[in-house]
């Protein structure tokens, strides 16, 4: 994939994301908020006690911050957070004594996932602007990092799991749930952009 269109469709992906956190009620090409969470295995009393800033624009694929062994104390990564949802769960698992780190590209889901932060009054969860191929994190520094549906997003997968691999520690956990196609798709679906969400 050549670099520009590379661009094209971060910039794509990340538009319809950003449009998820300011209209999360509105039509997306991918499902959004506290029903999809819920039909995800999220718990109804887990999503109940967090904002509903971070819950109405949740856009994922599973409920891995439930799923995922979160000792506590644990360094965690919740890479592609958008409004933080997975983030806030796994710093409430974590404890006091843990540290959680989002990241994402959509500065309007990290606004969402730094307001949630706030008023549910978890203070070990940040939040910070980068992209997945290019961490702005120590090497060796996480304990467990959630990867929850961002690896079909972004062309540049291969520097993504470098990166994981680079700030994971030695004998730290990924957890990660992605899309997975079940056959080929058509060439005029592979040659639209506008089928890369489908």
């Amino acid at each position: 994939m050549i670099p520009d269109k590379t661009e094209r469709l971060r910039r794509a992906v990340c538009d319809a994301y950003s449009n998820a956190a300011i209209v999360p009620e509105g039509k997306h090409p991918f499902p959004v908020g506290r029903a999809f969470a819920e039909s995800l295995g999220y718990p109804e009393d887990q999503l109940q006690v967090l904002p509903s800033i971070s819950v109405d624009a949740f856009s994922g694929v599973s409920n891995v911050s439930v799923f995922a062994e979160l000792p506590p104390g644990s360094r965690v990564l919740d890479l592609g957070c958008g409004a933080g949802l997975d983030s806030l769960i796994a710093g409430r698992r974590a404890g006091t004594d843990g540290r959680v780190v989002g990241i994402d590209f959509s500065e309007p889901m990290l606004e969402r996932a730094h307001r949630a932060a706030v008023q549910a009054d978890i203070c070990n969860v940040h939040f910070c602007r980068a992209a997945g191929e290019k961490l702005p994190i120590k090497t060796g520094a996480i304990d467990v990092a959630l990867v929850n549906g961002i690896f079909n997003l972004n062309p540049l997968r291969a520097e993504m799991f470098a990166e994981l691999a680079r700030v994971v520690r030695p004998g730290g956990s990924v957890y990660a749930a992605e899309l997975i196609l079940t056959g080929p798709l058509s060439s005029e679906v592979q040659a639209s952009e506008e089928n890369w969400f489908a």
